[in-house]
Parts: structure tokens; sequence; C-alpha cells
């Protein structure tokens, strides 16, 4: 008895070992001649194979952005103002769609940090992989929230995207 890989057990004779004669390869009967045409016995040629399907190429890696620090501008109103990002798409595919997130803080005369306001913008896609796009936003909160005397500073730029 003898143990096989993966935990089984077998018994008997192992295969190609002992018990018996070994088996016969047909060959022409002595003393005849091949057909015309037909070879005589010895080693065949095989048909050619053809070949396989090719290989699918790899899945490029997914869209990857970066977002630089906001570079901002007074804008015509003090609850207003432009910011400049530039993203990055360091991914293997474009970045189809998706969405800028602002978080926009409210600051008063004393520099004291009021509030803190998010708001939303579409990402000006597609960006391609391995380009930049730069984009200025209008970034605005409502004018109730900003007071004679306060101002707005967008501190963070964050994206999702797809």
């Amino acid at each position: 008895m003898t143990s096989a890989p993966g935990g089984s057990t077998t018994s008997g004779t192992a295969p190609g070992t002992g018990g018996g004669t070994p088996p016969r390869t047909p060959s022409s009967t002595p003393g005849t001649t091949p057909a015309p045409g037909t070879s005589g016995p010895g080693p065949s040629t095989a048909p050619p194979t053809t070949p396989g399907r090719p290989s699918p190429s790899p899945t490029p890696p997914p869209a990857l952005l970066t977002v630089s620090a906001p570079a901002l501008a007074d804008a015509d109103r003090r609850w207003c103002e432009q910011v400049t990002v530039t993203f990055r798409n360091t991914g293997g595919t474009a970045a189809r769609s998706g969405t800028v997130t602002f978080a926009t803080h409210v600051i008063g005369a004393l520099g004291v940090d009021w509030a803190t306001v998010t708001s939303s913008q579409a990402l000006p896609a597609p960006i391609a992989a391995g380009t930049a796009r730069t984009q200025t936003y209008r970034v605005c909160v409502d004018s109730w929230r900003v007071p004679l005397g306060m101002r707005i500073d967008t501190q963070q730029v964050t994206v999702s995207w797809q």
C-alpha cells in the first residue's frame, strides 16, 4: 500500500511497474509492404498545430487622481472666491467622471474660524491617463454666512472619480 499526494491511499501495483507484459505498439505486419503513397513503419509527423487564442493584454491599472493645493483669488463678492486646482491622473485609464468637493472656511475679522461649508462641483472629465488638467472654480457660500468684516478661505479640495 502506498500513500499518494493529497492524503489518499492506493494499493496494488503502481502504474507502469511489474504485473505482466508491456503493451505492444501496432506496426505493419512482418513481411508486408506498405501501400503506395503511405509511409512505412517509423516515426510519423503530427499535423501542425494551430495557434491558440492570444492571451488578452493585462488590464491597465485604474485611474489615480492627485489634486494640487488650491490657488485662491478673490471674486467680485466677499462670499465667493476663485479656486484653481490641477488634477493629475497617474493611473493607467482615464478618469471618466467625478466630483470635486471644496471645504470652505468662514473666517472672522480676528482670524477665528467660524464655520466650514462644503460644496461640490463636477470634475472636468475625462482626464486621460498620464495627463494633468487645471481648472478654476467659482466657490461661493451663502451670503448671510459672511457678514461685513469676514472672509472665506477654501483650505481643502478632495476629488472622487470613476
